[in-house]
């Protein structure tokens, strides 16, 4: 919003034009100041404030927050963080509410068939190789972390240029990608995906989106909500559909996963100066 805006500034007062310029000179700022925040910084008193709030045509202070979230951000990064914390006058204990709700979405999806077969190809897999990029590589070194320990032939793809292309040259008809994607496929997801085709290696896609195109579905597809589009991302209910995959695993593999277990604990007892 700026202030040439304004459909006649004759109609508004000193006071109006003086907080339609703030929104103006802060930036994204005031996307994550609350309205105390705003008057302390502008001099003014938060009733002068939600009056100018009024007069500017938006029903409260949260109201043009929402509105000025798409303006200033274009619904970026800095858009999705704003918008989720003006969700409900955000506050931690809300926000944990919100996660269960997440997590219980993405339990209601989750199907004994999907499940099955995504641990039935991990087992089956000579090696396994793990591909995410950006805010999804966390998910990977989880996921690459807890099946290092098991025992499992495991390996990180590179997350792009001309690398990823050397590192899927070594995957072979045997062995199985698991691949992060909530929201869309990347270019090297598509690659992947691509050369699947090519070679004949299993798939399995973590995903956010209700629909995939047949051309971008993997071998099983596990689904895992982290909020709306115009939200925040949480990677809460995707962690807990790495553990949940993890502990199925382990409970195929049983005397195996156990045993790598221990000699990781005998290792650690021998040499706990390390520790």
């Amino acid at each position: 919003m700026t202030i040439k805006l304004l459909k006649d500034v004759k109609d508004y007062t000193d006071s109006d034009i003086r907080f339609a310029e703030f929104i103006e000179a802060s930036g994204e700022e005031i996307l994550f100041m609350s309205i105390g925040q705003v008057a302390e910084r502008t001099g003014m008193s938060e009733a002068t404030i939600s009056r100018s709030v009024r007069h500017l045509g938006f029903s409260d202070f949260k109201d043009l927050k929402k509105n000025l979230i798409s303006e200033k951000t274009g619904g970026g990064a800095a858009g999705k963080m704003a918008g989720t914390l003006t969700k409900e006058d955000f506050a931690p204990d809300s926000f944990f509410i919100w996660q269960q709700d997440y997590l219980s979405r993405t339990a209601d999806r989750l199907t004994e068939e999907d499940l099955g077969k995504a641990v039935s190809y991990m087992k089956e897999a000579k090696r396994i190789y793990i591909y995410a990029k950006n805010a999804s590589g966390s998910m990977a070194q989880l996921l690459f972390f807890r099946l290092r320990r098991m025992g499992v032939e495991v390996t990180l793809l590179p997350p792009g240029g001309s690398e990823i292309v050397e590192g899927l040259s070594h995957v072979e008809k045997q062995d199985m990608v698991i691949l992060f994607g909530f929201s869309k496929i990347s270019k090297e997801g598509k690659l992947i995906l691509d050369c699947k085709r090519d070679i004949g290696y299993r798939v399995l896609t973590f995903t956010s989106r209700n629909h995939i195109p047949e051309d971008e579905q993997g071998d099983v597809n596990l689904y895992v909500y982290r909020g709306e589009p115009g939200e925040y991302h949480s990677m809460v209910a995707a962690a807990a559909m790495v553990d949940v995959l993890v502990l199925a695993l382990a409970e195929e593999m049983k005397a195996d996963a156990a045993k790598q277990l221990k000699k990781i604990e005998n290792l650690k007892q021998k040499y706990r100066e390390l520790k």
